[in-house]
């Protein structure tokens, strides 16, 4: 098309002056644009229908032809110089904005649109260049539905892509007129000397024809208002986003799709000072911040936290809309908080560093401490459990480093010295604690999902704040006495009032024999064939069941322990812990130990299993396995190892639980038939018979929970230390039974 018109003009003008012939088509086309709006009476017919689109298509050819002709790179042509005097592009914002005739602001968008595209010269440093974009940007994304949406979108495509190549542009498309004024008034003063000489120069071929266009300017311009002067804008002023922000909440999925890839690419700019004068100069972080909030507090109120769990794998270029099968009320609108959410966090880890941190601190005032710790610390149930409900859906789409730690420091805060027992609890993490030990069941088990969670973020204070830091020094372990004789001595038994000598002759004896005392490997750990052997064999037989029935044995816990593990293992790599205990000095006085708030809370929970919902117990004992699957020698050793010699008054995970096993040996003896009911009990759990209300279910259904979760404790100290292969070192677990 271009070679074409340029082989027409010079066939019809010579060839001797093509730059001529370039400029005088260029000004006949402006002319009959602006002689449509003297001569017209037809105030309802479209834009598309007139001449209009045909002419501003002409003249891009004609800009695009002749920078290709032009001899030196870079200089601006006399049709371009022509378009930059005259302000033509400040004049087509007019235009559009009066939106006559209709559907002018649709053509004016498309041509600007091109013409930064198209047009390799640098065009946005020209006052009369960037000004009419800054207004053509006014006139966009204010209004969802705009018949316009598409040509805007496409017009801030080509804006964010000229600003991701040359960050320096984005102070020209973003702050305030009267500052751009004054930098531009010396620079345009000098960039277009030639457009000055092609105004003063009458002698010039082209000079009449510029005179020809001003004229139709001019009486163009007593045909239109004339256009009001905005304001300055200040610091605050960003059109460019906010009509990005504009276009994201469009219903149209391929407009917001395309806005939110508009403005990833701004906040990606390489620049420092770009990134620092969209932080601090403009009101990109504030308001999709807003925007965000706005989504959350329009979730309905009604909304149930087992719905909001299930809703898994949202994510912003995919959003999940609702289906008949799975919808359930207010499914569209949590989809769509999450879309975005999950949309703040990609654009947190894609962005500058400037406006990274500056985006995920602006997410954790106004989201997590402004809106989200009023509703957790409410009084209302239904407030704590939506409010934890939703906070354990976003901690799970959660991915960028910066927002991770400022939610945890939203959590568990900054200070990681260890808590007294007496403590009461000064971060939200510790009210949360206690909200897990809640009268609530419901909110017991939405505040230990919570923590699931939490524990499976690659940020290194989560489990120092909780566990870690009361593990330290091995104050557990007793000082200065001699290693025990025999597993027997190390449980206490005789001295524990469950395991009296009544007790045992009553006919309910544990699965086996106490062992003999714990072989130990070179490095004095003990050995992991006897470890696993603990757990296998604390729950009596009386009181095991899976052997009845197929795919319950230890081998499934094996493999999906494995899995879990090297996840795990993966995760906490880069934290640099030791591979083995700190060596005790047997000098050392005891002090007092107090496992954390944490773990008391855990332990406190699992020593009630026989007593608590079949649903809570699941909950504590998942929580529990995630802790134990941790590569820490400290935790191994505290909740792993049945063997460690416990300081007066210490409490390890084994202890807790040989005393719940205890507590079973004689509430059993008070249920008739009980190997009969707890075989059917656990076939009602595993959906083989129908559910029917029994007597002691609850214990039943915990006697059942407690043997699963013995096989899980010994497939993860199996998985941790292999039989056969150094500390911390996997290999493939083997099929069967240790």
């Amino acid at each position: 098309m271009l070679s074409r018109l340029g082989a027409l003009l010079q066939e019809a003008m010579g060839a001797r002056e093509p730059s001529i012939d370039l400029l005088e088509a260029f000004v006949e086309h402006w002319k009959g644009i602006t002689n449509y709006y003297i001569e017209s009476t037809d105030e309802n017919t479209p834009a598309k229908k007139t001449d209009i689109p045909w002419r501003l298509k002409q003249m891009l050819d004609i800009l695009v032809y002749e920078e290709k002709q032009q001899a030196a790179a870079g200089e601006a042509g006399p049709c371009l110089e022509y378009l930059l005097q005259h302000k033509i592009l400040e004049t087509l914002c007019t235009l559009g904005k009066a939106e006559y005739p209709p559907g002018m602001r649709q053509q004016v968008l498309q041509f600007f649109s091109k013409v930064l595209a198209q047009v390799q010269h640098p065009l946005l440093h020209y006052l009369s260049v960037h000004r009419p974009v800054q207004k053509l940007l006014r006139l966009g994304g204010t209004v969802p539905g705009s018949l316009t949406e598409k040509e805007e979108v496409q017009f801030t495509t080509v804006l964010c892509s000229k600003i991701q190549q040359d960050p320096a542009l984005l102070t020209y498309i973003l702050e305030g007129r009267k500052t751009v004024g004054r930098k531009e008034a010396s620079r345009e003063a000098t960039a277009l000397p030639r457009e000055a000489a092609g105004v003063k120069n009458e002698e010039q071929p082209h000079s009449k024809a510029p005179d020809r266009g001003a004229r139709g300017a001019r009486a163009l311009s007593t045909q239109l208002p004339a256009e009001t002067e905005e304001p300055d804008g200040g610091p605050g002023e960003s059109t460019l986003i906010t009509s990005l922000i504009g276009l994201c909440k469009s219903k149209r999925a391929r407009v917001a799709l395309k806005a939110q890839e508009n403005l990833l690419l701004l906040v990606s700019v390489a620049s420092q000072a770009a990134a620092t004068y969209l932080v601090q100069s403009s009101p990109c972080c504030p308001a999709i911040v807003e925007h965000l909030c706005q989504l959350y507090q329009s979730l309905p109120s009604f909304l149930d936290p087992a719905d909001i769990a299930t809703s898994e794998g949202i994510s912003w270029r995919l959003p999940s809309a609702p289906s008949d099968e799975a919808s359930f009320p207010g499914k569209e609108t949590l989809a769509a908080f999450l879309g975005w959410f999950d949309y703040c966090d990609h654009l947190i880890t894609e962005a500058h560093t400037v406006v990274s941190e500056a985006l995920a601190k602006s997410v954790a005032e106004k989201l997590f401490v402004e809106i989200l710790q009023p509703q957790l610390l409410h009084v209302s149930e239904q407030s704590i459990l939506t409010s934890t409900a939703l906070l354990t859906a976003m901690l799970r789409q959660l991915r960028s480093p910066a927002l991770l730690r400022e939610a945890v420091a939203f959590l568990l805060g900054t200070d990681q010295q260890p808590a007294a027992p007496e403590d009461s609890p000064h971060t939200l993490g510790g009210h949360l604690v206690r909200h897990c030990d809640h009268l609530s069941d419901e909110i017991s088990i939405a505040t230990l999902r919570l923590f699931e969670e939490l524990l499976q973020k690659p940020h290194e204070q989560i489990i120092h704040s909780l566990i870690l830091c009361h593990l330290e020094g091995r104050p557990y372990v007793a000082r200065g006495s001699p290693e025990p004789e025999s597993y027997e001595d190390t449980l206490d038994l005789e001295e524990d009032p469950y395991f009296t000598d009544g007790f045992l002759d009553s006919g309910f004896q544990p699965s086996m024999k106490p062992p003999p005392a714990p072989v130990t490997n070179p490095d004095g750990k003990t050995a992991v064939t006897e470890i696993v052997n603990s757990f296998l064999c604390l729950v009596p037989e009386e009181a095991k069941t899976s052997a009845f029935l197929e795919e319950t044995g230890y081998d499934t816990y094996v493999h999906d322990a494995y899995g879990l593990f090297q996840e795990c293992s993966s995760r906490v790599a880069p934290w640099g812990w030791p591979p083995a205990l700190p060596p005790l000095d047997p000098h050392e006085p005891e002090r007092p130990f107090f496992e954390g708030h944490f773990l008391r809370m855990l332990f406190d929970r699992i020593s009630r299993i026989l007593e608590q919902p079949y649903s809570l117990n699941l909950q504590v004992t998942s929580v529990l396995s995630r802790l134990a699957l941790f590569p820490h020698p400290l935790i191994h050793e505290y909740l792993l190892d049945p063997y460690i010699n416990l300081a007066p008054g210490c409490r390890s995970l084994f202890s807790v639980l040989v005393r719940v096993i205890g507590d079973l040996m004689q509430r059993i003896q008070r249920v008739p038939q009980f190997p009969g009911k707890l075989l059917l009990v656990r076939r009602q759990l595993m959906g083989q018979v129908p559910g029917e209300q029994l007597d002691h279910q609850t214990l039943l259904q915990g006697v059942v929970v407690l043997e699963e979760f013995c096989k899980e404790l010994a497939a993860i100290a199996f998985v941790k230390f292999p039989p056969h292969g150094p500390h911390l070192r996997l290999s493939e677990p083997p099929e069967g039974h240790v």
